[in-house]
């Protein structure tokens, strides 16, 4: 099982879940206090802002932030849940859930994967340029960015509310 949330209640949610890993997707230089309960050697930080096109003094998503977000998910051992977070939980973590998604089930339809998303998100905005950049590394010829297109833009909101996201 996948959990997302925002940074605000990281603790709160690996708490409930019982989660051995994390993933923070979130701007370089972030503070992140991971919950003791995480050992350090299950937690990747990739820092990148959350934008869709590069901007001068930003980092745009690229592909070593895919290739790092594919990596860690194919090493977790799926024991226990993965927390996937961002600042707000609503653009970088969605769409990281949904490449481990489609990364962990390479057999599954990505529009179903992606209406699972809207589903258990109504708030739910994946970064779309991150979910272009998966969908060129994992081979998906265009089918994840159409199923993301599918779903449309979430509702508006400040923060999410955690969410989890099944892998079957």
């Amino acid at each position: 099982m996948i959990h997302v949330c925002p940074l605000s209640r990281l603790e709160e949610t690996v708490t409930r879940t019982g989660a051995g890993h994390v993933l923070s997707v979130i701007n370089t230089g972030t503070p992140v206090a991971l919950p003791a309960c995480v050992a350090p050697g299950n937690h990747l930080f990739v820092g990148f802002n959350d934008i869709t096109a590069p901007q001068d003094g930003l980092i745009h998503p690229a592909a070593e932030h895919v290739e790092a977000i594919l990596g860690f998910t194919r090493r977790w051992p799926r024991r226990a849940p993965l927390v996937v977070h961002c600042f707000a939980g609503i653009s970088r973590s969605t769409a990281s859930a949904y490449i481990a998604a489609c990364a962990l089930n390479p057999g599954r339809d990505e529009a179903g994967i992606a209406r699972a998303l809207r589903l258990a998100s109504p708030i739910a905005t994946p970064n779309a340029l991150l979910v272009a950049l998966a969908d060129e590394a994992l081979g998906r010829k265009g089918r994840m960015v159409e199923a993301i297109a599918a779903i449309g833009r979430g509702e508006e909101a400040m923060e999410n509310v955690p969410f989890e996201l099944a892998l079957d």
